[in-house]
């Protein structure tokens, strides 16, 4: 396989130039060589990751975070990423968790994902329904709001979009304690890799492989 032909489907579908400024997508690790005979795909890049990478005869990662420090260790296999760029991305991110939630997206803004909903649930049915997903998830409400109608979704850490939302409920990864204080909204924080453990299937969906690209073996930091 070209590794150049695969990194241009994923650009095709979340151009790079579409990533936040601070933002660190693209090749993390470049080698001379053009063609790869495996790929795993990976939420987060650590060490673990990189071994399973050894293990599994994989010759490239490409994963959704990137990479802001470059270990020597892992200067050995390619290491692609696709960050923010995926999360702006229609069907990218924050996409693919609404619809694993069964809920169908109305409006976007940026980063943000809002869904309007026919007829008002109950805070509950919300949360009930989150708990496929995040079965640790924790939620304030501090208006005491009880039916939703719309809800905002953003995918990894959306704390600076809830208040400029004008949604019944948002949900995200993340909460600070400051800003759960400060929040209109019912906001549900559903983890950061709760949020967006969807990510290495999008892209290796993407990508266009099967049998030649694995899904890495990842979870959650916090037990």
């Amino acid at each position: 396989m070209n590794k150049y032909d695969i990194v241009n489907k994923i650009e095709e579908f979340a151009p790079l130039e579409t990533q936040e400024k601070w933002d660190c997508s693209g090749w993390g690790v470049e080698l001379n060589n053009t063609d790869v005979h495996k790929i795993l795909f990976a939420l987060t890049v650590t060490d673990e990751i990189v071994q399973q990478a050894r293990e599994k005869g994989c010759d490239m990662i490409i994963s959704h975070h990137p990479l802001f420090y470059v270990p020597l260790q892992w200067k050995d296999i390619n290491i692609y990423s696709a960050h923010t760029n995926l999360d702006k991305a229609e069907g990218g991110t924050t996409d693919r968790l609404i619809a694993e939630l069964g809920f169908t997206k109305t409006d976007s803004y940026e980063f943000v994902r809002v869904v309007r909903l026919d007829e008002a649930i109950s805070v509950e049915d919300l949360r009930q329904r989150l708990l496929n997903i995040s079965p640790k998830l924790r939620y304030i409400n501090n208006n005491h709001i009880e039916n939703i109608k719309t809800i905002g979704f953003c995918a990894g850490s959306g704390s600076e979009f809830i208040n400029e939302t004008e949604v019944d409920a948002f949900v995200t990864g993340d909460l600070k304690f400051h800003t759960a204080l400060e929040c209109r909204p019912v906001v549900f924080d559903i983890g950061h890799f709760e949020s967006e453990i969807f990510a290495p299937k999008i892209l290796k969906e993407v990508s266009g492989i099967a049998k030649e690209g694995v899904i890495a073996d990842e979870k959650s930091p916090f037990i």
